[in-house]
């Protein structure tokens, strides 16, 4: 009865009246799927019994019925997703009208509608091995993450035959995609010895943390991913007890949502609440700026790079000469055989525009023009992408393709035993030289084969999406780079027709691209580093791998693009991860959930709403304006406004001592010429007593460029360094 007469007291009656004001304009509406956000959970409700989760629904339930038509209550009062452990609230199908209403009301913070986001679709754990100079720990103690739990929010997991990773599923988690089952290879897959892609990238397959658990939670199709159904997964993986959720998936960035109506932003909030670490992809919409995603404070955000391997295709010209691509084609051509060579706008349908038969749209070619050829394909227009390209030549009976892509070339593609190669600007005008210096030119595109020892690498990858963030430039995104271009990992074997070579079995391998095979590079990591330093929160482990990451590449040279420019942090965030050197990082910066409830209240949320997310008497400071943000302690700085003529702008942060108890760490200022940088105290030292010390930073940008400055703070101790960025808008 007490807790009858607490739902009711939920709903006063001018609240009442208003919604029912509001019922005659939603009759004609269409319902959508509409999250509707309430806030963190209230532990004193918590009962062994689940008393919780069905006081829960049956508000929801009464507070849906307060807002639909009398006459559609029947077939419309339902909930969709009810989420009760980590955080309150719920999804249901709602009018615009009913969902306008729904979010003035009082226990409410955010009501959004239900998006679909995107998958942002081995060597590389050697490579990282490389570069740190030993062998990764668990190569001698296979049971070091023995205790560490990864939840995997993705398309679910395959756990039959030999996909390297050792895990249960449960309920209907089995993937039919293949993309979740990479992932989750990737981030803790068990070592598999001659695991190969159809005898390419050949060696023994292992994942970050073999020896961590998996918990797969299901949210994705091949149409997409319910922004409502991976909340509820989030909540679901903080009530099973992972230790981190490593989440490959995110909204397009040109409809990047405010924090609060962001389904993965929210379920990290809580997540970090709880003290779960939340690790995301950056984004595949590279090189551009302003197109990272994923990008609030609490989350981990990890952009893209190569390793040093190759998958190489050699193009031979009738000429004699030979050229050097990229793909991934298991074709059968050979040496002894030349195929007539055309360029697309050669062989156009008939009434179709020049532009569009160069770049081999659907339906501009001429198939009896271009049967039993090879034709080269510009990329002027990347809407149509080298797959389309490849389907439009491979349907009109090609021989084969080549693409001319600047940005792509760095990314093979994988196009089964069709062949295929993309090539770069320089070497795409030698191929079209020839085809206009001879009357009948011809090529011979080989199949692929794998080049080691790349340099240099690693290399930004074109497609990883770049900084600065959208929603506020106070705060560097993405954090990190690790390896997602080409990475080989576990997959669902798959009969697709022509995309197995004639004669052999579909492989229970795929090498595959993105800031989704990044991701889980970061979470193995990190599930590596929480196995050794079990105490360790979320934000030390972020730090640790944050100011100990590396800013060079494997010449000993300053990480460079695609386009072999220096890259810079919206690129590469502070640099490549480095998970031996960041056992040991010396120093940290604790990043507290009141740190988080600051930034909230620097963005300019409301007070009311911030005490709903933390479920605390919170109060924002006096002074809550957005270049405040700049000053939260994270492990990198970035200020969106400096003027060149203002006085010098002062940053604080403090750091942890991890290390050693008498240790003295100066520091050294790496900056741009006409930036003045100073550090206040430069030298700093701690004992037993003394684990916690503050500085500040000075940025003075009186004689600096406008635009951007980036450079570096590093303390060093004698023995380790620890690296902070920074990222500068002088105007």
């Amino acid at each position: 009865m007490a807790n009858l007469l607490l739902l009711l007291s939920l709903f006063s009656l001018p609240w009442l009246l208003i919604t029912l004001s509001g019922a005659s304009a939603s009759n004609h509406e269409t319902p959508k799927h509409y999250v509707v956000y309430m806030g963190a959970t209230d532990p004193i409700s918590v009962n062994e019994n689940g008393g919780r989760a069905q006081v829960s629904e049956s508000s929801y339930l009464q507070l849906l019925s307060s807002i639909i038509n009398p006459s559609q209550e029947s077939e419309r009062i339902s909930i969709v997703h009810n989420y009760n452990h980590a955080f309150r609230g719920f999804s249901a199908m709602l009018t615009q009208s009913e969902a306008s209403v729904l979010s003035d009301h009082s226990e409410v913070v955010s009501v959004f509608p239900d998006t679909m986001l995107q998958l942002h679709t081995t060597r590389s754990w050697d490579f990282l091995e490389g570069k740190a100079g030993r062998l990764l720990p668990w190569t001698t103690n296979k049971h070091l993450s023995d205790d560490v739990i990864i939840g995997i929010i993705d398309t679910g997991l395959l756990s039959s035959g030999n996909q390297s990773y050792d895990a249960k599923a449960k309920g209907s988690a089995r993937d039919t995609v293949g993309h979740g089952t990479h992932t989750a290879s990737t981030a803790a897959g068990a070592r598999v010895a001659n695991a190969s892609y159809y005898g390419l990238a050949k060696g023994t397959a292992r994942g970050g943390s073999p020896s961590a658990r998996i918990a797969s939670y299901k949210t994705c199709s091949p149409d997409g991913c319910s922004g409502a159904t991976i909340l509820k997964a989030m909540d679901d993986a903080i009530k099973d007890g992972v230790d981190m959720i490593s989440i490959s998936i995110g909204m397009d960035s040109l409809f990047q949502s405010d924090y609060l109506n962001d389904p993965i932003a929210i379920g990290a909030f809580h997540a970090e609440q709880m003290g779960v670490m939340v690790i995301c992809s950056a984004g595949n919409n590279g090189p551009d700026p302003y197109t990272v995603v994923n990008t609030a404070p609490w989350v981990f955000t990890v952009a893209a790079s190569s390793i040093d391997r190759d998958f190489q295709t050699t193009i031979l010209l009738g000429n004699g000469r030979t050229i050097k691509g990229s793909s991934i084609n298991l074709s059968n051509q050979s040496r002894s055989k030349a195929y007539p060579l055309v360029f697309g706008k050669d062989v156009a349908a008939k009434f179709t525009p020049e532009a569009e038969a160069r770049n081999c749209y659907p339906g501009s070619l001429d198939s009896k023009k271009v049967a039993g050829k090879i034709v080269v394909c510009a990329n002027d227009d990347p809407t149509v992408t080298r797959r389309i390209k490849k389907l439009v030549v491979e349907d009109a009976k090609a021989k084969g393709v080549i693409v001319i892509d600047e940005d792509e070339k760095g990314v093979p593609f994988d196009s089964g035993f069709f062949s295929f190669v993309e090539v770069g600007n320089d070497e795409g005008s030698q191929i079209l030289n020839y085809i206009n210096s001879t009357k009948k030119p011809t090529a011979t595109i080989l199949p692929t084969v794998e080049v080691l020892r790349q340099r240099p690498a690693p290399v930004v990858a074109s497609f990883s999406s770049r900084g600065p963030a959208q929603l506020t430039e106070n705060i560097l995104k993405p954090d990190i780079m690790a390896p997602g271009v080409a990475i080989l990992a576990a997959m669902i074997p798959k009969s697709v027709q022509g995309a197995i070579p004639i004669g052999l079995k579909p492989s229970e391998f795929a090498v595959k691209s993105g800031t989704s095979m990044a991701c889980p590079h970061v979470t193995g990591a990190a599930a590596f580093i929480k196995s050794a330093r079990p105490r360790w929160t979320s934000s030390i482990i972020r730090s640790a791998l944050m100011t100990t990451a590396t800013e060079y590449n494997n010449m000993r040279k300053p990480l460079t693009n695609s386009s072999n420019y220096i890259a810079n942090p919206h690129e590469t965030g502070v640099g490549e991860i480095n998970p031996i050197k960041a056992l040991n990082p010396g120093l940290v910066f604790e990043t507290t959930v009141e740190n988080y409830l600051q930034f909230l209240c620097y963005y300019g949320y409301s007070e009311k709403n911030i005490r709903s997310m933390a479920n605390t008497r919170f109060s924002c400071p006096k002074l809550s304006i957005e270049e405040l943000i700049s000053n939260m302690n994270y492990p990198s700085i970035s200020i969106s406004q400096l003027k060149q003529h203002q006085a010098a702008k002062v940053i604080e942060r403090t750091v942890t001592n991890v290390g050693p108890f008498n240790s003295t760490y100066i520091a050294k200022v790496h900056s741009p010429e006409g930036l003045v940088v100073k550090v206040t105290p430069d030298k700093i030292a701690f004992t037993r007593g003394l684990k916690r010390v503050p500085f500040q930073v000075s940025f003075y940008g009186k004689e600096a460029p406008s635009g951007y400055n980036f450079g570096s703070i590093t303390w060093f101790d004698g023995r380790r360094s620890v690296r902070v960025v920074f990222s500068v808008n002088v105007e």
